[in-house]
């Protein structure tokens, strides 16, 4: 995510890799390894998996016979990699030395059982009667694949332990190494301690990064991300700052400057072990942050649930969580920068909520009592309304931020407060200083308060989370300004107190840009993007006149044709996710089939929204028009892939083009189906293409990953061309 602090810098591989002392980086390299071998592993488990189903009485062919003896070579060379890195991980710590080197005999002999159980080459040939194999004993299969799979679990366990004794003990010499600069009184033993600092530094990053890497919760990744963009800033502050403090001992905002500093890295040190240990320190719970689009839908899926039971929630507990939800509107109608017409519309919305809801619990408690259609169209009709007031109302909180908070990078984007600080501190004009800091704690105040807004807007954990940094680093990086701004006005020729003030400063600016990102990922998120790097393709804008309104509302299916939709949609979003999966692995994120790939994919998600009454989508002629525009992708992408297939080998070539001619009669299909028209079954249309795309998104996400595949044999066969040329060279 853009957005995401500490995305890159600190602990970035190239970065740091080269730096790290021997042992570390070949603890971090043990790590890598083994998750390596665990990718290779599980995808070949699951191949045994379809060897163990395979029917009996199917003939088996040579080819069939060599492919089960492939497989099971190739699963026990694995599990030989997988156990020799479990070995050196066990040599290296010798307090789980046993539990580790059990689990790598379990896992060898798993390997060796399979290996033998599928070496079936000879199963056609008389002496190869009473030969033990999958065919004969299928259940030796299933215990060694689970033996296999308990084991890896078992060694993959205890590495993530180690990984996290890393880590507290890499922490561990950061804080005390910090703890001896802050004491330091000369500049000869600052420098000497200083370069152990940055090397310990190096080695937490390099840890850390990985870690991050390795995070299955976003949530998590986000907070890592969040910690290690402090300490990486903090970093070149702590230089400046302790050098300032050295040059000008007696002065106290200097001090001051250098303390904030050391107490936020050293948060920030504390925050990376809660989340690598997964515990509050001293046992305190996590009082954790219920945004209002998080309330908001969480109310909406308790009421719709009412459709299927209407005790599903008590008359008392709908009111007590709208008026939770409602009481913290007033974030925003008591904010002095929400505008007057914000904040009435906000309480307008508020308002015909709390009526909407009043009329549902009274319909609730009439249908509980009778039965009868008419209770039950009126019931179906209350949800529809408080779901329209509440959807309103998000609408409203959403603009209420993003466009305080755009308002104010428009405002902020010259920076002029910041260069009349620098220039008042060399002037060494106090009266100016007094001014301008005031003007900087005003500006802070205005961004913290836009970022409390945004996280309430943001609609994703991770997005949460990145509000939180921002409205941290501004309030901590305002009242460093100033106290570094003060340095330099009272010491207004001193070379080391401007770079000060200027490391600061930078931090602000990096800041205020990071925020602009922020903003833009939290409007993707609530036009159904989900807040990737890449632009979305455009989207017809719908207008507001009748006509539409009209269309939009004849377009509204029953609730058996809703269900139906709302399955194929869920599908469809599934297989949407499993394509971004596929195209994470691509190095080149710029290649034209993972371009046109991309492009499939995200429209497929804002098809998914559809489905779900969300995203940028309003009515079925906004959907027609983006299956048109994902259609004309999908030929794209084959076309690409077409391409492509010039580099490979007859075999490869022929299996590629198998598949690529599976999607292009689709695309056609789809194209005809978009263009046909079905005058009173909007619905039907929409169903029959939603079809169709899911079936192309399926061919999609395997084609992603036969290209992947075809893309690096084709590589590490011209890597191994060039090696052995280059050998030839060296002997000539």
């Amino acid at each position: 995510m853009a957005a995401s602090p500490g995305s890159a810098g600190l602990g970035g591989a190239g970065a740091v890799h080269g730096s790290s002392p021997s042992g570390f980086a070949f603890d971090s390299g043990l790590e890598i390894k083994t998750r390596s071998v665990e990718q290779t592993l599980l995808p070949l488990v699951s191949q045994i998996t379809t060897l163990i189903n395979h029917k009996d009485n199917t003939k088996k062919s040579d080819k069939t016979l060599q492919a089960i003896q492939r497989v099971g070579q190739a699963v026990n060379l694995a599990v030989g990699r997988f156990v020799k890195v479990g070995e050196a991980i066990a040599n290296e710590n010798r307090d789980l030395k046993e539990e580790i080197n059990i689990a790598c005999i379990e896992a060898k002999q798993a390997g060796e059982t399979i290996a033998a159980l599928t070496d079936v080459t000879n199963l056609n040939h008389p002496e190869s009667d009473g030969q033990i194999t999958i065919f004969t004993d299928k259940t030796g299969v299933i215990k060694a694949a689970r033996l296999l799979l308990s084991s890896v679990t078992k060694v993959l366990l205890l590495a993530d332990r180690v990984v996290i004794k890393q880590i507290i003990a890499s922490r561990n010499k950061v804080l005390a190494t910090m703890e001896r600069l802050e004491k330091v009184n000369s500049f000869q033993e600052f420098v000497q301690i200083f370069s152990q600092f940055g090397n310990e530094m190096v080695e937490f990053a390099h840890l850390t990064g990985d870690r991050q890497n390795d995070l299955k919760d976003e949530k998590k990744k986000a907070k890592m991300a969040a910690a290690r963009a402090v300490l990486e800033k903090g970093t070149m502050m702590l230089l400046t700052a302790s050098k300032t403090c050295l040059r000008h001992p007696n002065c106290e905002s200097a001090h001051k400057n250098k303390e904030g500093v050391f107490d936020r890295m050293k948060v920030a040190l504390d925050k990376v072990i809660e989340i690598v240990t997964d515990c509050k320190p001293n046992g305190e719970t996590d009082l954790s942050f219920v945004s209002l689009f998080t309330g908001i839908k969480e109310f909406k899926m308790t009421i719709e649930a009412l459709r299927e039971n209407l005790y599903f929630q008590s008359k008392e507990n709908l009111s007590t969580t709208l008026e939770v939800i409602l009481e913290r509107t007033e974030d925003f109608t008591d904010s002095a920068y929400t505008s007057h017409e914000h904040r009435e519309r906000i309480l307008e919305l508020s308002a015909q909520s709390r009526m909407e809801l009043q009329q549902l619990i009274s319909v609730c408690i009439q249908a509980q009592s009778k039965k009868t259609k008419s209770i039950a169209e009126e019931l179906e009709l209350s949800i529809l309304k408080i779901s329209h007031s509440l959807n309103e109302l998000k609408k409203e909180l959403h603009s209420t931020a993003t466009q305080l908070a755009a308002d104010l990078l428009k405002c902020h984007a010259d920076h002029v407060v910041l260069k009349a600080l620098r220039l008042t501190g060399v002037e060494g004009s106090l009266e100016a200083l007094a001014e301008y800091a005031c003007k900087l704690s005003e500006q802070k105040e205005q961004l913290v308060e836009a970022c409390r807004l945004l996280r309430h807007v943001s609609g994703t954990e991770p997005l949460e989370i990145t509000c939180i940094h921002a409205e941290e680093t501004f309030q901590v990086t305002g009242q460093q300004i100033i106290s570094a701004a003060e340095t330099l006005t009272l010491h207004p020729s001193s070379k080391i107190a401007k770079e000060n003030l200027d490391v600061f400063c930078e931090a602000w600016e990096s800041q205020i840009s990071d925020m602009s990102t922020l903003l833009r990922e939290i409007t993707d998120v609530f036009e159904g993007r989900r807040g990737e790097k890449y632009g979305y393709l455009s989207l017809p804008k719908t207008t507001k006149n009748n006509a539409n309104v009209k269309s939009s509302k004849s377009d509204r299916p029953d609730s058996e044709e809703q269900a139906r939709v709302a399955r194929l949609g869920l599908k469809l979003g599934l297989l949407s996710s499993d394509a971004d999966c596929e195209i994470e692995k691509w190095a080149d994120q710029e290649n034209e089939i993972v371009r046109h790939g991309r492009n499939m994919s995200r429209i497929a998600y804002s098809l998914y929204l559809f489905t779900r009454g969300e995203g940028p989508l309003k009515t079925s002629q906004d959907l027609i028009h983006q299956l048109e525009v994902f259609a004309a992708e999908g030929l794209k992408f084959t076309s690409s892939i077409q391409g492509f297939s010039k580099q490979l080998k007859d075999d490869d070539k022929l299996t590629l083009l198998l598949e690529i001619n599976k999607l292009i009669p689709l695309c056609h299909q789809l194209q005809t189906i978009t263009k046909t028209s079905l005058q009173n079954k909007v619905l039907l249309k929409v169903d029959k293409c939603i079809t169709k795309t899911r079936s192309m998104m399926a061919l999609l996400v395997q084609l992603l990953s036969l290209c992947y595949k075809l893309l690096k044999k084709t590589e590490n066969v011209r890597w191994v061309s060039v090696t052995n040329k280059d050998t030839v060279d060296g002997k000539t």
